[in-house]
């Protein structure tokens, strides 16, 4: 399928109001920011079909991806069809469930055998960790199909919105008094996790590190397209994106693809 019939076929999704809580506009923004992203994605992945999505939260890639056929499973620290139940319920009512695991990939092994995947993503996740991310990054090699495609995105460090706060004498990442000053740890096994904030953002020679020294090769790291999707005359504001997107250093997130 071609990238125009695949990014069509994620707006019908979204206007079934198969990925999200239409009343919910947290997963509207989400939708709109990340679709380009998605169908980027959603190329790259065809003719795999058993998929893991580690880190899954609000399920609208799992959602896209089972309406394309293939077979999802995903991994989040919480039971996340609670928290977002369209994505992963309409999945159930077309075509089967995903099937969904609570697993803190951070510090535990991901609960399936050896190569059982033909692709796994991990979209916006890594940047969360409180500790080292190669545990994780093994794991993922670990459950991959030799020959599997891994498929990872973060923040770019070097985008241009966090150079302009540095200028303005800002810091790059959360409020630091709420984030940082009085946060409170997650406990598990034993550790301190801090998830609901960004502990590292990543330059893209860090990216490729990371997959190498997890055993990964061709590896593939770009800096991602921050196009956002915009209908009648709010596509006009498209034009400044795509004036930032002209250097791709200055984009807001890093995109990489390896094979185990």
């Amino acid at each position: 399928m071609r990238r125009t019939e695949l990014e069509a076929k994620a707006i019908a999704l979204h206007a079934a109001g198969r990925l999200h809580d239409a009343d919910d506009p947290a997963m509207e923004d989400v939708f709109r920011g990340s679709v380009d992203r998605f169908v980027e994605i959603a190329e790259r992945l065809q003719g795999r079909r058993r998929v893991l999505d580690v880190g899954s939260g609000h399920g609208q890639l799992l959602a896209l991806l089972h309406a394309l056929g293939h077979e999802c499973h995903g991994v989040d620290h919480e039971d996340m069809r609670v928290r977002y139940p369209v994505a992963y319920d309409t999945a159930a009512r077309h075509g089967g469930p995903i099937d969904f695991r609570v697993c803190n990939v951070e510090s535990e092994p991901l609960p399936y055998p050896d190569a059982s995947f033909d692709a796994v993503t991990c979209c916006q996740v890594l940047e969360h960790f409180s500790h080292s991310h190669l545990p994780a990054m093994r794991e993922i090699h670990r459950v991959l199909v030799p020959g599997g495609l891994l498929e990872v995105d973060v923040p770019n460090v070097a985008a241009l919105r966090n150079r302009v706060r540095l200028l303005r004498g800002r810091n790059i990442t959360y409020d630091y008094a709420e984030h940082y000053l009085h946060a409170e740890p997650v406990l598990h096994g034993g550790r301190s996790y801090f998830p609901l904030r960004h502990n590292r953002e990543f330059t893209r020679d860090e990216l490729a590190l990371l997959l190498s020294a997890a055993g990964f090769r061709d590896i593939d790291v770009r800096y991602l397209r921050s196009r956002r999707w915009r209908s009648g005359w709010s596509r006009v504001r498209s034009l400044g994106t795509a004036v930032r997107d002209a250097v791709p250093s200055l984009r807001k997130s890093l995109i990489a693809f390896a094979v185990k």
